[in-house]
């Protein structure tokens, strides 16, 4: 059973592809990579679950030929279930998936918690690590606590997902609070990631309620220096909690 790569340490910045140039996409990953990314954000849509359409496993594939970044990626598609192996085959890292897609609605019910786990299952056979994420709509607690112990990511959504550029929206920070609280409760593994309308300005009310992986879009692929946009982020985010270990 092959083992799993370890989520890289401390506060991240996670640039995501889906703001990068298409047409250049190795350079736009080299650029980011010599920035001091350690972790790529690919955003996998299917325009069912989401109102829009990325790429697919074989783009994953290709990505993860050209480098070593860990590949954290995130399926917002209408069944996830059906595109485990493909996806983690081709080479992510990590899979998150959408609360919401596996429970057909926000909720947890006993037929999506058992669908989570399953993905777990599977997932750790191939070696890949298992995410969850949440709609700014969706409470995230009823869901962590019960199974969070099998998570080792949440990903906290402060925007509708779909589409990037969108403006952080108020009122996210209280989710990304409760999750970090029950996380410390429960002694859990795992790592608080928030994405939408996150930059300099953003990033540090989100890393003092407990984030520590940064989804940015445009923050990142819209600037010039890609170098110099990351460590704005991660100064913000520092200077909120002071600089993590690792």
């Amino acid at each position: 059973m092959p083992q799993p790569r370890a989520i890289p340490a401390g506060v991240q910045v996670a640039p995501s592809l889906l703001a990068a140039d298409f047409g250049h996409l190795a350079e736009e990953i080299r650029s980011i990579k010599e920035g001091g990314a350690a972790i790529l954000h690919l955003d996998v849509m299917d325009g069912h679950f989401v109102p829009n359409i990325t790429f697919g496993a074989p783009l994953v594939r290709s990505i993860r030929q050209a480098t070593q970044l860990f590949l954290d990626t995130h399926l917002m598609i209408a069944d996830p279930l059906a595109y485990l192996e493909p996806f983690a085959r081709a080479g992510a890292d990590l899979l998150t998936l959408h609360a919401e897609a596996l429970a057909g609605c926000p909720a947890p019910t006993a037929a999506g918690l058992a669908r989570l786990r399953e993905a777990g299952g599977r997932l750790g056979v191939l070696g890949c690590r298992l995410g969850l994420s949440f709609r700014p709509a969706t409470d995230p607690l009823p869901w962590l606590e019960a199974a969070g112990d099998v998570l080792d990511l949440v990903l906290i959504m402060t925007v509708e997902p779909g589409f990037g550029g969108q403006a952080f929206r108020d009122g996210q920070i209280g989710r990304l609070e409760a999750a970090a609280r029950l996380r410390e409760a429960r002694a859990w593994r795992y790592r608080l990631e928030v994405d939408g309308g996150i930059d300099a300005r953003t990033a540090g009310h989100c890393a003092a309620a407990g984030a520590e992986l940064f989804v940015a879009g445009t923050a990142v692929f819209g600037r010039a220096d890609r170098a110099a946009a990351m460590r704005e982020i991660l100064r913000a985010a520092e200077a909120a909690v002071g600089p993590a270990a690792g």
